[in-house]
């Protein structure tokens, strides 16, 4: 998918990834990538890579978004509800917002439902498309 990130420094839409911090201290992973202090209170580190974080997870939770959110969301006339997931990542136990692909209402999910990050289109500008991570279910890939 062709397009820039709307927010920078938090998905890699090529790699389909989020983008977080990995404390080279204790191995504490973050989202979005953290600078400075280690988020454990157990470390003292101040370093961190920046590493690509699971593309996979299962619902923590999710509800629907059933009113127009206020600025900078960028507004549709008519609105369309949309559903929000909260995802615990596979491999870095941290839970991820965000929302699901549009053909997936709150409705369909479920608790420990396996989900995957994929690319979309948040809103076109002059610029060109500005994409951002959304979750689609695993057995809508299949």
């Amino acid at each position: 998918m062709n397009g820039t990130a709307a927010v920078e420094g938090f998905f890699d839409p090529e790699a389909q990834a989020l983008l977080g911090s990995r404390c080279t201290g204790c191995g504490t992973y973050a989202f979005p990538a953290k600078q400075g202090l280690c988020p454990n209170p157990r470390c003292q580190s101040e370093t961190h890579d920046v590493v690509p974080l699971s593309r996979r997870g299962k619902v923590w939770s999710y509800t629907s978004a059933s009113y127009q959110p206020p600025p900078p969301y960028v507004p549709t006339d008519p609105f369309v509800p949309f559903a929000i997931v909260a995802v615990e990542l596979e491999a870095e136990g941290l839970v991820v917002l965000g929302q699901a692909i549009a053909s997936v209402g709150a409705e369909e999910l479920s608790v420990g439902m396996e989900m995957e990050v994929v690319t979309d289109v948040l809103f076109t500008d002059d610029d060109g498309p500005k994409l951002v991570w959304k979750f689609q279910p695993v057995e809508a890939t299949r």
